[in-house]
């Protein structure tokens, strides 16, 4: 499936978002778990910026996503959220993320679908659990998936998850952006998402 990708805008308050009524996907997780990378891995192409420094993202950024051909409108609108917990960004900065995340989130119209992203090769952590537990309350749809399978055994891997899932009291989709392992699954999720708009 070819996926054509857009950058839209990017969005430190409310009044920057996008207007019109295309569904949209956000993507959420803590600073180091992989998500620019997974974004990129997602839609195939470098569409966001992967660095060695966690905390990169300090916006917002939405971008138009049509699958086999570039068509007048976009079918779907990718949001790729700024990561939280640790993050090697100003104080000052960060404090000023919940101004326009926390408005996105419980206000947003056409979001129909949360990613979260959690490492699946450490235990379970507290932003993680209050993100979720934040979702939850809110009614906000999402999908756990679990990052950097790749770094771990089969037995390990299934442990780990199956830990995790527990913890969460939800199901993690296992994803590598190394071997593409949960790609096509993650997308059947994010088109049934959409789908119902």
């Amino acid at each position: 499936m070819k996926v054509i990708t857009n950058f839209v805008t990017s969005a430190a308050a409310p009044h920057q978002f996008p207007t019109g009524i295309v569904p949209e996907v956000a993507f959420l997780g803590r600073s180091n778990v992989g998500k620019s990378s997974l974004l990129n891995s997602l839609v195939g192409t470098k569409m966001a910026n992967v660095s060695n420094t966690p905390g990169r993202t300090q916006t917002i950024n939405f971008f138009t996503v049509n699958f086999g051909a570039p068509k007048p409108n976009p079918e779907l609108m990718l949001a790729d959220l700024p990561g939280y917990g640790y993050a090697r960004v100003p104080k000052a900065i960060v404090g000023e993320w919940p101004k326009f995340i926390e408005p996105y989130l419980a206000d947003r119209e056409p979001l129909r679908l949360c990613i979260c992203l959690i490492d699946s090769n450490i235990p379970p952590q507290k932003s993680d659990l209050q993100l979720l537990h934040w979702l939850q309350t809110s009614g906000r749809p999402f999908q756990l998936v679990g990052t950097k399978t790749d770094k771990l055994s089969g037995n390990k891997l299934k442990q780990s998850m199956m830990a995790l899932s527990r913890e969460f009291g939800s199901e993690l989709l296992p994803y590598s952006v190394k071997t593409g392992t949960g790609k096509d699954e993650l997308w059947r999720k994010i088109r049934e998402a959409v789908a119902t708009l």
